[in-house]
């Protein structure tokens, strides 16, 4: 569901960007984040703006699209529903009928797309505040979290990459404002990188807020500390040496972005920084799918 969130948003203002830059504009890095696509394939699709929708959106044949995702989701959700409220479960399946709808392939094709992604954006807020609000805080309610800003830790890791490999990660490059706007705009930054910084648009300070920054909710560092909140609730005596291996793992993910600065970042080197980090992240999805999902 996280996952679905971030692609919605990505093409909400991806979109919205295409018609500002009509001429040039590719949904090239959109692709390459959200999608498993081969270099030509993605080029194939990289300028035709509705067929991008529809294979992001309801692409059967698309296994990271919005309608696998939900539809993924709403089994996972009927595989524990004695875990799960009922408002929960009701969300993840009206989610699920709105994007088997017949006409949303229309409306993609015909209408303005804006007002569609709004109201499955929409009905994604909608699942989220139903599931903060009626989940007890129990190890459901933990699990739930620890996927989600784990998801959402990497995507913020890849589109930052993306994003910076279409500059070769050089810091001190020029771009227009306009790149960084609907950049910040696509992970719900731009308000808070105003307020943050009077300069202008610097690629620093784009790196500082979406990495290093404890109050923006997209950060990589906002991201993993409540994965570690989360994760110290599964602690309890049957699980010590499971539950420690991996609270190592997490904790020495976090003290390396929680102790670096914009200028140890520049100095290692962006990429190597990002690369390592979501090593890191994989490293912890795959030990608590080993320790707590695995079934050998």
């Amino acid at each position: 569901m996280e996952r679905t969130d971030g692609i919605l948003r990505m093409l909400k203002i991806n979109y919205a960007s295409s018609q500002d830059d009509t001429q040039e504009f590719s949904w090239m890095p959109v692709l390459k984040i959200f999608t498993f696509l081969k270099e030509d394939e993605a080029n194939a699709l990289a300028h035709d703006t509705r067929a991008v929708l529809q294979f992001m959106l309801i692409g059967k044949e698309n296994p990271n699209s919005v309608l696998n995702i939900v539809t993924m989701a709403r089994e996972n959700g009927r595989s524990v529903q004695d875990h799960i409220t009922k408002e929960m479960w009701q969300c993840i399946n009206d989610f699920y009928h709105i994007m088997r709808q017949d006409k949303l392939a229309d409306l993609l094709q015909r209408e303005d797309p804006i007002t569609t992604l709004d109201n499955l954006i929409k009905q994604g807020l909608l699942y989220f505040g139903t599931t903060d609000v009626t989940m007890a805080r129990g190890e459901g309610n933990s699990f739930i979290n620890i996927g989600k800003f784990l998801e959402r830790a990497m995507q913020s890791i890849d589109i930052l990459d993306v994003k910076f490999s279409d500059m070769n990660y050089q810091m001190d490059k020029t771009i227009d404002t306009t790149y960084w706007k609907y950049f910040l705009m696509s992970i719900s930054g731009y308000e808070l990188y105003l307020k943050t910084y009077r300069g202008g648009f610097e690629a620093p300070n784009v790196v500082e807020q979406i990495v290093l920054n404890e109050q923006f909710p997209r950060s990589v560092i906002y991201s993993i500390n409540q994965l570690h909140r989360y994760f110290t609730r599964l602690k309890h005596e049957g699980n010590q040496t499971d539950f420690n291996q991996i609270d190592f793992i997490i904790g020495k993910a976090e003290s390396k972005v929680k102790f670096s600065t914009c200028d140890s970042i520049v100095e290692e080197g962006l990429q190597p920084f990002l690369n390592q980090t979501k090593d890191s992240l994989f490293e912890i999805g795959k030990r608590l799918s080993q320790k707590y999902f695995a079934y050998a």
